[in-house]
């Protein structure tokens, strides 16, 4: 327990100082990505890999928190998904290199003793689902971060109930490790996940998961799992019904997900993530419940349909503007200035009349007036 409070303090401070340090040779060396027009430096992931795996060697080495087993192994193959995605930050891996690393790497975790091959395939193919849902979820300030935090307490808390205490202990000491780093990535974002870190993420918490969860049935799983992503999996729906819908390439970035839609309704960044974060926190809690047996498998079910009602109301609204609309915008106002120049062309034609009036009856004023000096007769005074 002592131990526990201990690692999770230094990891959060840990990943707070290393995220701030490793911002500035992210800027240099060109690690960044455009976030609102402004460069945003993505060791952020790093930092939050790197505290995690020294905390928890830390406990293993001295053998006061042993991870356990396949732990370990667990936490490698997650280091070896977070290094190529920190590849794919700076060099820009395609999205099937990502897919097949990621797919290689769990393969190598999946307890098939306890899942049986077909089980065992079918977690492999989640994990990498989750992994690259949260890899989409790095599109707003502090969204990942939220749902990450939330998601590793509600997975920690199913290891604690399988009795898994060095699995739970890894999952509070990533869970401080990502709050370390939100306090740079609230927004405005000084420092952001990355494909490192998200991937990272994903990979670990998705693994951790599957093993909490073997040995149980296939469906009751599959609906504790829909519960603990519920939030990323709703975002990947969403994008992949809009730009379906739309017909626009799949893997090109967009501003279509969760977050681009709530500032659409009108919400601020901050408000948008915070009520993400509670939706997530709900679906956990209900995954949890769940888990241990506290009520009913049914309850999935409700999780389920919100999350389906949600999206289905999202597509609704645009997650970016018409350029039918701007092109529209555009012509109305060029002609509302053609009728303005028009009205001004008039109103200076109707000016040079009225001038051209005045100077001509000027001219004949004077006319007038010197005309009877020059035609009268002339006085000769003095003879």
């Amino acid at each position: 327990m002592l131990y526990g409070i201990a690692a999770a303090s230094a990891a959060l401070l840990l990943t707070a100082v290393l995220a701030a340090v490793l911002r500035v040779p992210a800027l240099r060396a060109g690690i960044i990505d455009r976030r609102c027009r402004r460069p945003l430096p993505l060791l952020g992931g790093a930092a939050v890999v790197a505290v995690t795996c020294l905390v928890a060697w830390a406990g293993q080495w001295t053998k006061v928190a042993p991870l356990g087993d396949g732990v370990g192994r667990l936490l490698a193959a997650g280091a070896a998904v977070a290094a190529l995605g920190l590849v794919a930050d700076v060099w820009r891996l395609r999205g099937r290199v990502l897919t097949a690393g990621t797919a290689v790497a769990a393969a190598c975790v999946v307890p098939y003793d306890e899942t049986g091959v077909g089980g065992g395939l079918l977690a492999v193919g989640w994990i990498v689902f989750a992994s690259l849902a949260f890899k989409g979820l790095d599109h707003a300030d502090g969204l990942a971060g939220t749902i990450g935090v939330v998601t590793a307490f509600g997975v920690g808390a199913c290891a604690a109930a399988e009795l898994m205490d060095g699995l739970a202990v890894l999952l509070s000491v990533f869970a401080a490790a990502l709050t370390g780093f939100l306090m740079h990535n609230w927004h405005p974002a000084r420092v952001g996940m990355g494909a490192c870190g998200a991937l990272f993420t994903g990979f670990l918490l998705s693994s951790a998961a599957v093993f909490t969860r073997a040995g149980y049935g296939l469906a009751p799983t599959a609906g504790v799992l829909l519960c603990l992503g519920a939030v990323a999996g709703a975002d990947v729906l969403l994008v992949v019904l809009a730009r379906a819908t739309g017909r626009r390439p799949l893997l090109r970035r967009g501003p279509d997900h969760l977050a681009h839609r709530l500032r659409r309704l009108g919400l601020t960044p901050q408000g948008g993530v915070v009520l993400l974060g509670a939706a997530s926190f709900s679906a956990v809690l209900v995954g949890v419940l769940v888990h241990a047996g506290w009520t009913g498998d049914a309850a999935v079910l409700w999780v389920a349909g919100a999350a389906v009602l949600a999206v289905l109301v999202l597509l609704k609204f645009p997650g970016q503007a018409s350029r039918r609309g701007v092109a529209t915008q555009v012509g109305g106002t060029s002609t509302r200035m053609g009728r303005a120049s028009t009205q001004m062309g008039r109103a200076s034609a109707q000016v040079g009349r009225g001038v051209a009036v005045r100077t001509a009856a000027a001219r004949t004023v004077s006319a007038q007036a010197v005309s009877p000096q020059v035609s009268g007769p002339l006085r000769v005074r003095n003879g």
